[in-house]
């Protein structure tokens, strides 16, 4: 009341330029508030702190065997303008969290326009055949990606369904048989039940369901005493306690019947002599 009535009466003198003053902060304010309302404020604030030196000017990626930069680049949607102030770190990492070989990811704001990236990538263990697909998988049965580089075909061979995730359990049970587990060529699940093992002189070992370990010392005290798998045989299947089944190839199997029917004419010609 005291303000208006000085006013009134001519006791409270305004300054000249009080009015433009009161104007240009009312104009100020009402663009402010359009600014948020219309949520242009982080795109000014981006402009503005670029312009003032914070525009990314360098990114480091570290940490990468597999991961090319340029696709860590391209998952941070970077437009030659973005500020460092305003990139967001968390979703900066949930981008590059998406790419195939990495596992986990630091993003660090190195200020004034530098980003840091350290990355930790999957380890190939090993290649999953499911179909005619051929796909490159970590130790726990996750795909990282198709195989398309002939780096990895030295990789352990898996195949058929369920192998990708029993393939970590089935790998530390061959260790206990160091002489033969190089020689695998291709470990093969069957009915995601069982295994048969494929060695690289063709031969076919069946595994049972139950008892996998069990018969590899079975296999190993025939291989030692009888030199089972360097013979002319296409299969051994393990699949029963009580007995051993041997295949022969083609050829072992004329050979066979070939010396039956030998054996044969022999007793026949013994007979009527």
């Amino acid at each position: 009341m005291r303000l208006f009535n000085g006013l009134i009466d001519g006791h409270i003198v305004i300054p000249p330029h009080t009015g433009t003053m009161a104007a240009a902060a009312l104009f100020a304010m009402t663009g402010l508030y359009g600014v948020v309302e219309g949520g242009h404020l982080r795109a000014l604030t981006e402009s503005t702190t670029s312009a003032a030196g914070f525009a990314i000017d360098g990114i480091n990626v570290s940490g990468n065997v597999e991961t090319s930069p340029i696709d860590v680049i391209q998952k941070l949607g970077l437009d030659g303008h973005t500020s460092l102030i305003t990139l967001d770190v968390a979703s900066a990492r949930k981008a590059i969290m998406e790419l195939p070989w990495v596992l986990d990811a630091e993003v660090r704001k190195d200020y004034p326009d530098v980003i840091e990236i350290k990355l930790a990538e999957r380890r190939a263990f090993a290649i999953w055949q499911h179909g005619a697909e051929l796909s490159i998988i970590d130790r726990h049965g996750n795909v990282i990606g198709p195989l398309t580089s002939e780096r990895f075909t030295r990789l352990p061979l898996y195949v058929g369904l369920g192998a990708e995730t029993n393939a970590e359990a089935f790998d530390l049970l061959l260790d206990n048989w160091p002489e033969l587990k190089p020689r695998i060529l291709a470990h093969i699940r069957v009915a995601d039940r069982r295994w048969d093992i494929r060695l690289d002189n063709g031969v076919t070992v069946q595994l049972p369901e139950e008892g996998a370990q069990f018969a590899l010392s079975k296999l190993r005290r025939m291989d030692i005493q009888q030199d089972l798998l360097e013979r002319d045989i296409r299969s051994v299947d393990l699949r029963l306690d009580d007995r051993v089944t041997i295949g022969l190839t083609e050829d072992a199997m004329s050979r066979r019947q070939n010396a039956l029917e030998a054996r044969e004419r022999m007793l026949k010609k013994g007979r009527n002599s």
